[in-house]
C-alpha cells in the first residue's frame, strides 16, 4: 500500500509499506479521507518531539473497518468510522476528574501511531479503550466525517469560553479553524460573529463561505470592533491564530466579563504576551486556553455535523489523491483553501 511518511523536517516520503494487521484489541481501517491542517505543516518543516521518524503522518482520519483484532467486539467490516487524534489514557487524575483534554499521557495518531496519510491504518486498541472510535451517521460521507476532529476542537474551546446565547463574538484567524468557529457559535446562539484576518485574499474566500456578520481586515481591529459593538466590546473573542499580537488586541476588545479564548498556540521561541492586568481585574475578563478535544467532543462533533447544525461539506475546497499530499501540505501552508483533504 501507499502511505506518506515524515523522515525529518522537509523529507516526507510518498512510498510503499506492507499492509499493517491489527494486534489484540486493535482494528484496522481502510482510510476514505485524511485531512490536512496547520499542524502538519508545522511538522513538515520542524518536526515535532513526540514524532520519532519514519511515522505515517495524518490525524483527521475516516473511514471504513476491515479487519478485527483477537477479543474486539461491537464492530463489523464495512462499518463506517471516524477516529479520534488525541488518545487520553483514561486512568491518570485528569481523566477521572473528566479533563480527558488535558491529559498528561496523551498520545496521538500520526505522533505516537501511524496516522491516516495511508490506504489503511491501525486504531489501536488505546483509542477503543476511551471509546474514541465512532460511528459516523448516516447521510455524512467520509471527507465530512474527518472534519470532525478539528470540530471537536472547536467545540471544546467555545465550551471552555462559553459563548452562547446573545453574545457578540469575534474570531482572529479566517483559515479553517476559523471558519469552524463562526459556523459553532452561530449554532450556540452567538447575536453577532465577526470574522477578522490580515490576509485578505483568505478572509475573503472565508466570509464567502461563511457569511460573517462582518469580515474586518487590517491593523486596526480593536478600532473596528469597538465601532461595531457601539463602543462597548465583543462578549467572547478567539484567537484562532499563532499571534501574539491577536492575543494582546483579544484584551483591548472585550465588554466588561468578556471572555477570550487563546486557541491558537504561539511560537515556542516566542510565547509571552504583554497582557494589561487592570483590563482583566477591573473589566472582570475571563482567559481560557484550548488544548484538542476529548472522545466525547468528536461525539458530540459528528452529531453536529451529521444534524446540519454546522454544515461542512463546503468548506472543503481541495480533494487530493494520497500521492498529491505534499501539494495539499504545501497548500495548507499558502492559505489558498480552506479545507483540504487526502483521499487514499
Amino acid at each position: 500500500m501507499k502511505v506518506a511518511r515524515f523522515y525529518s523536517p522537509g523529507d516526507i516520503r510518498v512510498e510503499d509499506a506492507p499492509e499493517p494487521s491489527p494486534g489484540p484489541g486493535d482494528v484496522k481501517i481502510r482510510v476514505r479521507n485524511c485531512s490536512t491542517c496547520g499542524t502538519d505543516v508545522k511538522i513538515s518543516k520542524f518536526g515535532h518531539h513526540h514524532i520519532r521518524p519514519p511515522r505515517v503522518m495524518g490525524h483527521e482520519i475516516a473511514g471504513e473497518v476491515v479487519e478485527l483484532g483477537e477479543g474486539v467486539t461491537g464492530w463489523q467490516p464495512g462499518d463506517r468510522v471516524q477516529v479520534i487524534a488525541a488518545i487520553p489514557d483514561g486512568t491518570c487524575e485528569e481523566c477521572r476528574r473528566g479533563r480527558m483534554t488535558v491529559c498528561p499521557n496523551q498520545e496521538s495518531m500520526g505522533y505516537h501511531y501511524d496516522g491516516g496519510f495511508a490506504e489503511y491504518t491501525i486504531v489501536p486498541a488505546k483509542v477503543l479503550a476511551v471509546d474514541g472510535l465512532n460511528r459516523v451517521p448516516d447521510g455524512i460521507g467520509f471527507a465530512e466525517a474527518s472534519v470532525a476532529e478539528p470540530l471537536a476542537c472547536v467545540l471544546n474551546g467555545q465550551e471552555l469560553a462559553r459563548i452562547g446565547e446573545g453574545d457578540d463574538v469575534v474570531i482572529v484567524g479566517a483559515g479553517p479553524i476559523g471558519c469552524l468557529h463562526v459556523r459553532l457559535a452561530r449554532a450556540r446562539g452567538a447575536a453577532r460573529v465577526f470574522l477578522a484576518d490580515l490576509n485578505p485574499d483568505r478572509l475573503a474566500m472565508s466570509a464567502d463561505r461563511v457569511e460573517p456578520d462582518a469580515a474586518i481586515h487590517g491593523a486596526d481591529l480593536v478600532d473596528q470592533v469597538m465601532k461595531l459593538t457601539d463602543g462597548r466590546g465583543a462578549d467572547a473573542i478567539v484567537t484562532a491564530a499563532a499571534s501574539g499580537a491577536a492575543q494582546e488586541s483579544a484584551l483591548q476588545m472585550a465588554a466588561r466579563q468578556g471572555r477570550i479564548s487563546f486557541f491558537g498556540g504561539l511560537p515556542k521561541d516566542n510565547p509571552v504576551i504583554a497582557c494589561d492586568s487592570n483590563l482583566v481585574h477591573y473589566r472582570e475578563l475571563t482567559i481560557v486556553g484550548a488544548n484538542g478535544s476529548s472522545p466525547q467532543h468528536n461525539k458530540r462533533a459528528l452529531e453536529l455535523i451529521a444534524s446540519g447544525a454546522v454544515p461542512v461539506s463546503d468548506l472543503i475546497t481541495e480533494r487530493l489523491p494520497l500521492s498529491d499530499v505534499l501539494d495539499g501540505i504545501a497548500i495548507v501552508a499558502a492559505g489558498t483553501a480552506i479545507k483540504v483533504t487526502i483521499e487514499p
